[in-house]
């Protein structure tokens, strides 16, 4: 089967300070198929942008190959690659209107007034931005300067979508629901997507599949839940979740095992569990949640945990407190101390 987007061993390097050569992306290979959203997640430098660039032709990479389509297109400019690419930043010209806006992409295309006209209107449609169809950027809130932005990729009806960051000028609160919005245009749409992120619960919520990069490689690509529940290491472990997997050293390994799994002793069947002594430093009360923070020893040297506590969960909890808290033995995931990659499972006893 064709993908709609595939990347073959991209590699971009670029010359740093003193002539020193960085390698943003480090062999990169990906593909997606149609309707498929992947999100690209990782801290600032990993090389999201980067690759998200070179597949839109705006970054010419040093080696490897990028096919759309099952074409390659090593060497073509954007505007022969049927992409909708939305920059961070929204790129609008100020002094046309959304409707120039929409349409200029089209207009350098050389397609036909009508036909610019047509299309321009139903992306504003889409996007629920018709009524601002007259109006300058200057005179738009930030989440309509998203929508224009969105609607001018749209209107090319590209094979595929790339985002970088859309979400980056939306508030807080409403970042919730603008990520079901977007998810539900893209499945309206059917294209393929492909969105650039640092932030996890974006990614989480956005993504058919998440690749997590870090130092221009892919850590871990694969489902939400795949990367949630099986981290390939250390460095996916903390980066997904919220709060993060806590890591207990014992001897030669790590021991992982994620904040709702840690709790107290009476709420886990004792077949199968592994016990722990937790000392409460202190607790927050979020979203009906209550998030335990202390120190937990026995199986490992005494370390900084959180426990994440269901509303359900009713034991009364005091800062300053100790309580024999346990894990399923089956929600322990293992490391290797020295350099953080994924272990086989050893007997704790407890």
């Amino acid at each position: 089967m064709v993908k709609v987007v595939e990347v073959r061993g991209l590699v971009k390097v670029y010359e740093g300070p003193g002539k020193r050569q960085v390698r943003a992306l480090d062999g990169i290979d990906l593909a997606t198929d149609r309707g498929e959203c992947v999100v690209l997640l990782g801290p600032p430098g990993s090389g999201k942008t980067t690759l998200l660039r070179a597949v839109s032709g705006l970054e010419a990479p040093t080696a490897g190959e990028v096919h759309l389509g099952g074409h390659l297109m090593n060497g073509l400019p954007p505007r022969i690659r049927r992409v909708g690419l939305v920059a961070a930043s929204h790129a609008l010209y100020p002094h046309k209107t959304v409707r120039g806006n929409i349409e200029f992409p089209l207009k350098a295309e050389r397609v036909p007034r009508g036909t610019r006209e047509r299309k321009a209107r139903w992306a504003a449609d889409l996007l629920g931005i018709a009524h601002l169809l007259d109006r300058r950027p200057g005179r738009l809130s930030g989440d309509e300067r998203r929508r224009v932005a969105l609607a001018r990729a749209v209107a090319r009806e590209p094979a595929v979508l790339l985002l970088d960051e859309p979400l980056s000028d939306v508030d807080g609160r409403l970042r919730a629901a603008a990520r079901d919005e977007l998810r539900s245009l893209q499945r309206r749409l059917g294209t393929a997507m492909i969105c650039v992120t640092h932030d996890q619960a974006e990614a989480m919520g956005l993504g058919d599949r998440v690749a997590v990069l870090d130092a221009g490689r892919f850590r871990q690509v694969g489902t939400p839940q795949d990367l949630y529940e099986e981290p390939v290491d250390t460095f996916v472990a903390t980066v997904i979740g919220t709060p993060p997997m806590n890591l207990v050293p014992r001897g030669d390994r790590l021991v992982g095992f994620r904040p709702e799994h840690l709790l107290p002793a009476e709420e886990v069947p004792p077949d199968g569990r592994v016990t722990m002594p937790l000392r409460v430093d202190r607790i927050e009360f979020l979203s009906g949640d209550r998030h335990v923070y202390g120190r937990v020893s026995r199986i490992c040297p005494e370390t900084r945990v959180i426990a994440r506590l269901p509303a359900t969960v009713t034991t009364p909890l005091a800062a300053g407190e100790a309580r024999e808290f346990a894990v399923p033995a089956d929600r322990l995931r293992f490391f290797d101390a020295e350099y953080g990659n994924r272990t086989a499972p050893v007997r704790i006893a407890g």
